[in-house]
């Protein structure tokens, strides 16, 4: 049988420097393609497309669907001003994003949402985000450095059981927005111990693989969520 096939959102920046290039491209961090190869699957990278009908297209041939953790969810997805804190609208990826996610919910694919991912999610079901935390080590560390914390997953939910019913785990976190009002159906399944921030989302009615988590699993050792994905997708695949 062959590994299950998983997408990963990708970045579109207008510039990026390599050899003697500079130009604009769609790219993602190799901790997140290798992190799903780590975990059994097979992983195709999905920069942002304005075809109306790509992401059905999309969902129809992938097992499962990480979306990526990258840069602010513009507020104006969710009903709100943007704040001083807020950072630049990536427009193409937003509208690609949200497709996506809600194709994903849609079709019953497994969905892995990571970070801007989670809110995304959130977003998609029609909730909203705080668009700035109070700035504290614990979310967010010196620039590029992921800051660890400990969460508390709610127990009795995919996400407890995927990490084995832990009381508390230390996860790696970089992030300065969150969830606020909880979207349609969804609800809060772990939270940081030292503010009661949401860190991971879960949608009980879904009969699917459907878990956001706030932080990058992708940053640290850690395999188990990325194996839960895989092993849903894997069934999925089966399923086709």
């Amino acid at each position: 049988m062959a590994p299950p096939l998983i997408g990963i959102t990708t970045y579109l920046e207008p510039v990026a420097h390599w050899g003697d290039w500079q130009l604009p491209a769609a790219l993602l961090p190799a901790s997140y393609h290798r992190m799903a190869q780590r975990a059994g699957a097979r992983a195709v990278l999905l920069p942002p497309d304005e075809d109306p009908d790509a992401a059905a297209d999309t969902l129809s041939r992938l097992d499962g669907l990480v979306t990526a953790g990258g840069p602010d969810v513009d507020p104006a997805r969710y009903g709100a001003a943007r704040e001083p804190h807020t950072g630049p609208g990536y427009p193409e990826r937003d509208a690609w994003e949200l497709a996506l996610t809600r194709e994903a919910l849609a079709r019953r694919v497994p969905l892995l949402a990571i970070c801007r991912g989670m809110q995304l999610l959130n977003v998609a079901r029609g909730g909203t985000l705080v668009q700035h935390l109070p700035t504290t080590a614990a979310h967010r560390g010196a620039p590029g450095v992921f800051a660890p914390h400990e969460i508390a997953p709610v127990p009795g939910t995919l996400l407890a059981k995927v990490l084995e019913e832990a009381a508390a785990v230390a996860v790696p976190t970089y992030h300065h927005q969150a969830v606020d009002t909880l979207g349609e159906g969804l609800v809060g399944t772990a939270h940081a111990l030292h503010d009661g921030t949401v860190e991971a989302l879960e949608l009980p009615e879904a009969d699917h693989f459907v878990l956001g988590v706030q932080w990058h699993p992708e940053a640290g050792d850690d395999l188990r969520l990325m194996t839960a994905l895989t092993t849903a997708a894997a069934a999925t695949g089966l399923n086709r």
